[in-house]
């Protein structure tokens, strides 16, 4: 193994756009494509609905389609650096709402959904192409009002609940999640699904709207319970008896074509081809951001102590989807951003510090929590350099406020939105 690049932090920036292309929508939809005979309509839903949607138009000219995107989000993704974007034709519907807490927009989206999806009658086709960030964009509040649903996702959001437990809560309080936007139709419905969730389970990506739900109102009602939400119009409505979501969908199919792994493959690859071994440590990684940051501070100190379980030159990549708990009065920042905070402050609690280490925490999606940084890096002299502008690390983090502080460091990835999400890219090398 050679010795380790001069530019570190540049070598773990290129991987993360390495990988954001080798990993593209359009790449990984495009076998399955061929495989599908020409539906009679197109649905692309979440962050990379425009890419897969242009896939798709491209494989099929001419056939119909609806694409619910993030604000934000143009026609030409992303806005800047670091990826140029596809172009929809004029044919397509296009209809934008925010993510992560949804409007009347995500109402009108759901609406429309179900609407397009309707009219089609037995015989047809429809092709769904599914992304991260679908179950804000589809709403259609049921039990609740759409204010009472907006405040339970922030609630939810900020409780240190996981995804699988958020989509479990949101498919019970919708009339189009949980497998419901397929039961609105009598054509059959084939999904193409990029997974933004640890375990790659279609019924909780985008909060499977296309797919079976194997959950129930009292699973929803025991995630309110664990985190000591008291939401009591979702309680009333998830106690009064009414329908629960599909369990069976004769008229659906649906397969995962890509994940964080994809992903993690694709930066190891572009790694290990400029002379420098990468080991991916694995793509389950879930919990709190900090946590996540003590047991990488745990790995990195065994491998700089004892050479175990490699010696260094190395560069170790982990996935999946870390938490965060807000407290009253948090910051601005996210998930990537707070393990990046939570990193340094752990390995600054060490003898050798930072000393040889070079980090990137980074969201597929190109924005981070409530911070428009992609992620953040961090170098052997992030510590001195916090130190000569008066940053201190653990009052920030206790604030939750990753991101001014490393926007003050000029230590910020920004992207723009990607037109993906395949999850959190940790990347942390040792020399």
């Amino acid at each position: 193994m050679t010795a380790a690049p001069a530019d570190l932090r540049a070598l773990l920036q290129g991987a993360f756009l390495h990988a954001l292309q080798a990993a593209s929508p359009a790449r990984l939809l495009e076998p399955f494509l061929r495989a599908q005979p020409a539906p009679d309509l197109i649905l692309a839903v979440g962050k990379a609905s425009v890419p897969m949607a242009r896939a798709a138009l491209d494989a099929y000219p001419g056939v119909p389609a609806l694409v619910i995107t993030p604000r934000g989000t143009s026609d030409h993704l992303p806005p800047g650096e670091p990826l140029p974007g596809p172009t929809l034709p004029s044919h397509a519907e296009v209809l934008r709402a925010p993510h992560p807490v949804p409007d009347a927009a995500s109402e009108h989206a759901a609406r429309r959904a179900l609407a397009r999806l309707g009219a089609l009658g037995t015989g047809g086709r429809a092709l769904v192409l599914i992304s991260g960030g679908g179950s804000a964009l589809l709403s259609l509040p049921r039990g609740v009002t759409l204010a009472q649903k907006q405040a339970l996702t922030r609630d939810l959001l900020g409780s240190g609940a996981d995804i699988h437990e958020i989509n479990t809560v949101r498919k019970h309080l919708s009339g189009v999640k949980g497998g419901q936007l397929a039961a609105a139709t009598r054509a059959h419905v084939h999904s193409l699904i990029l997974s933004d969730v640890v375990g790659d389970e279609p019924a909780v990506i985008a909060s499977g709207p296309t797919v079976p739900d194997p959950t129930t109102h009292a699973d929803a009602l025991a995630v309110l319970d664990r985190y000591g939400l008291p939401a009591p119009e979702a309680r009333t409505h998830l106690g009064s008896g009414a329908p629960d979501t599909p369990h069976d969908l004769p008229n659906a199919t649906w397969e995962v074509i890509g994940s964080n792994r994809t992903f993690l493959d694709a930066a190891r690859a572009f790694i290990e081809a400029r002379g420098l071994r990468a080991v991916i440590l694995g793509d389950t990684f879930t919990g709190e951001a900090r946590s996540l940051a003590a047991f990488h501070a745990a790995v990195i100190h065994s491998i700089r102590t004892h050479g175990t379980p490699l010696m260094p030159p190395v560069v170790l990549l982990s996935g999946g989807e870390a938490t965060v708990t807000l407290t009253p009065g948090a910051g601005r920042g996210g998930r990537n951003l707070e393990f990046a905070l939570a990193l340094l402050t752990e390995l600054g609690a060490t003898g050798p510090g930072l000393r040889g280490v070079h980090a990137l925490s980074a969201g597929t999606d190109g924005q981070d929590g409530s911070s428009p940084a992609a992620g953040a890096f961090l170098t052997p002299d992030s510590l001195l350099r916090a130190g000569q502008l008066g940053l201190d690390p653990r009052e920030f983090l206790r604030r939750h406020d990753s991101h001014t502080f490393f926007e003050t460091l000029g230590d910020t990835l920004h992207t723009g939105l990607t037109g993906h999400n395949l999850n959190d890219f940790r990347a942390v090398a040792l020399t």
